[in-house]
């Protein structure tokens, strides 16, 4: 443990932050320039293999940057791309990142850290930087955008030089410190552990712009919300954000016991994809896809009397012909990913004939994050964390996630020595409630700690 970190742990002051020496590397789960390819004519690309934990030079930072002591961070499935170096190599976004030049060139390098999420403490603040110093704690957005473009003033999810942080650039989360951004900074939330505030920022933002903003489906009371995957990363926080606006969400998933969690989560109606024929991700036909469309159209109409206003889907290639099948006329289909396959085939007659609208969605514009961060401050939107690793374990992590063996967020722990620690509001804490708080983990909350990082806590273990 070196000096800085040190300082950290023990809750030290601004001052004790700023005098601590910087040290000359740190730990980081990085990937190699040297292993692109040694997945080639392989089934199996196992990301455990491609993955290391060891030490990374600190770099430079800019101007407009932050060093943040990473307490946790989170698996994104960004990750397993970078990890299995598809469907393209990252080190290829570093070059071309470090083609800008000056301190852009930092990125490229011959060893890639990864990592899009983050909680954790302030510790060096470039001289460009105005509203954060050492010692205040933080989650990370994922999102860096140009500030110089005309159209990131507009959307920063518009701007060209818009880029997805520890997967299009260098420095990622998922490590003892990460360089980022001022601009992707927000305050942690008080009552929450560095675990839970790091596995919510990029899947929350992001069902919040594809659900709630006026750059997404903007849904409304009332509204019936068809929701893919309804017990990951981004399937959980969306029936949150259903719930919150007064709508009905309708989750799917792929089991009896994903189903049982996500009706702890207060989601409304639970469809077994199973059930309706639904138990592959291989690509339909087209009268497959009209067959199971009017088989979970009945399913829908059974339950709620109607078709749904909105369908959530980042499957991709496995669900959205029965996407646009299912939504209502005039309704929307909103996607930000494919899991399954970025080839999508629909049958465009029920597009266009019905006056649906498809809505492409990537992350979130720093105002999007901030009002999404604010619910969660509200105790209106919970964490989803359903595991816990030790960084040392982040292949095993990267693992569940790539095999989507896991339900909600799985988490890592970077400088946080156990679970539990960062809460710094305890009252709020308590008020929730540990249900409220965890709804797919069990945690015992009178055992969590109120005195911020150097705070003691029984830690729970792995609850797979």
């Amino acid at each position: 443990m070196d000096a800085l970190a040190e300082a950290v742990l023990a809750g030290g002051a601004a001052a004790d932050i700023e005098s601590a020496p910087l040290p000359d590397d740190y730990l980081g789960a990085h990937l190699r320039a040297d292993d692109v390819g040694m997945f080639d004519g392989v089934a199996d690309k196992d990301v455990r293999k491609s993955l290391h934990v060891g030490r990374i030079p600190m770099p430079d930072l800019a101007p407009d940057e932050v060093l943040v002591a990473v307490m946790a961070s989170s698996i994104n499935y960004n990750t397993v791309w970078s990890a299995t170096f598809e469907p393209v190599s990252s080190f290829q976004f570093l070059r071309r990142n470090a083609r800008e030049g000056g301190y852009a060139a930092r990125h490229d390098l011959p060893y890639h850290v990864v990592g899009s999420d983050a909680s954790g403490v302030v510790v060096r603040a470039g001289a460009g930087v105005r509203h954060w110093r050492a010692g205040d704690h933080v989650v990370v957005s994922c999102v860096q955008v140009d500030d110089q473009e005309p159209a990131t003033h507009a959307d920063g999810m518009l701007g060209s030089g818009q880029r997805i942080w520890g997967y299009e650039t260098n420095f990622g989360g998922l490590a003892h410190y990460a360089v980022v951004r001022a601009s992707q900074l927000l305050t942690k939330p008080a009552h929450l552990t560095w675990e839970e505030s790091a596995g919510v920022l990029l899947t929350a933002a992001t069902s919040y712009r594809m659900l709630v903003s006026d750059n997404g489906a903007r849904i409304k009371q009332g509204d019936i919300v068809l929701i893919w995957g309804a017990t990951g990363g981004l399937g959980a926080f969306a029936v949150q954000l259903v719930k919150n606006a007064g709508g009905i969400p309708i989750g799917v998933v792929s089991s009896e016991r994903k189903a049982r969690l996500l009706r702890s989560l207060g989601c409304d109606i639970v469809i077994n994809r199973n059930e309706i024929g639904l138990d592959s991700d291989e690509p339909l036909t087209p009268q497959d896809t009209i067959d199971r469309g009017k088989r979970l159209g009945r399913a829908i109409r059974d339950a709620v009397g109607e078709d749904p206003h909105v369908v959530f889907d980042f499957i991709g290639q496995a669900t959205f012909g029965l996407s646009v099948f299912v939504v209502r006329r005039g309704g929307t289909v909103v996607t930000c990913g494919s899991s399954t396959g970025y080839q999508h085939h629909y049958d465009n007659r029920y597009l266009w004939m019905n006056l649906k609208r498809i809505v492409g969605s990537h992350a979130a514009n720093l105002q999007e994050q901030w009002e999404c961060n604010r619910l969660v401050q509200l105790g209106h939107v919970a964490p989803v964390l359903s595991d816990v690793y030790p960084l040392h374990e982040v292949g095993e992590a990267a693992r569940l996630v790539q095999q989507n063996k896991h339900v909600g967020k799985v988490g890592v722990l970077c400088l946080a020595p156990e679970e539990g620690l960062g809460v710094t509001d305890p009252e709020k804490r308590a008020a929730l409630g540990a249900q409220a708080l965890n709804p797919l983990r069990t945690i015992d909350t009178d055992s969590v700690s109120g005195s911020g990082v150097s705070g003691s806590a029984a830690s729970p273990g792995r609850n797979s």
